[in-house]
């Protein structure tokens, strides 16, 4: 990749969008309002916006390793907590994908040094639903499952936050689990229930 022409596209860019409103950038440094955040993978196949078609101000976007939630983890968790608290968005999504490659490394026993924490909390996803992904006999199967339940596993890290359980309580904010197909491009809602799973962990995780 030339360097050089990523800064020839940033002019074409802001060009073309003069073009069509010449307050675009004076109206764009206002301020953000956005709906959604969107917590998804750091892979570079997989664009956020351009997937969701949203405009720059509508999604407030945090991007990692296999779109993980780990409570230990302080750049999601204040990406959660300014969200959620201050920007009051009104729907958590966490998006993962298909061929996923933090999800297959975390299947496999290799050594991959600093990697390892955070890969563990997919082998714990693992270990979690062993039974049901290990009567799976075909391996990519399994693989694709093991991305629907780790999406699952997300998005009871983001219910057991306080700044969520708190939103929920006095405004009704909603939490989604997608899936991006990257053979097809379709977005996939896994249709979680997160008021039930709610429900389910309130005895242990409710957060005054």
């Amino acid at each position: 990749m030339n360097i050089e022409q990523i800064f020839e596209n940033n002019r074409a860019w802001i060009q073309s969008k003069l073009e069509l409103d010449p307050e675009y950038f004076n109206n764009l440094s206002k301020g953000q309002n956005p709906e959604i955040l969107y917590i998804g993978c750091a892979d570079s196949r997989v664009t956020a916006e351009e997937l969701m078609g949203v405009k720059p101000g509508e999604a407030f976007i945090h991007r990692n390793i296999a779109n993980m939630v780990p409570n230990t983890d302080l750049s999601v968790m204040s990406v959660l907590e300014y969200a959620v608290t201050h920007l009051r968005v009104n729907h958590v999504v966490v998006c993962g994908h298909y061929f996923c490659g933090g999800v297959l490394a975390a299947m496999q026993s290799t050594d991959l040094g600093i990697l390892n924490p955070w890969l563990r909390n997919i082998r714990d996803v693992y270990r979690l639903h062993q039974k049901e992904l290990n009567a799976i006999e075909d391996d990519t199967r399994r693989y694709m499952r093991l991305v629907e339940l780790n999406v699952q596993e997300q998005c009871v890290n983001v219910l057991k936050t306080a700044a969520v359980q708190r939103a929920y309580r006095t405004r009704g904010i909603t939490v989604h689990g997608w899936v991006f197909d990257i053979e097809s491009g379709r977005l996939i809602d896994l249709e979680i229930d997160f008021r039930s799973i709610l429900d389910k962990i309130r005895e242990i995780y409710h957060l005054d």
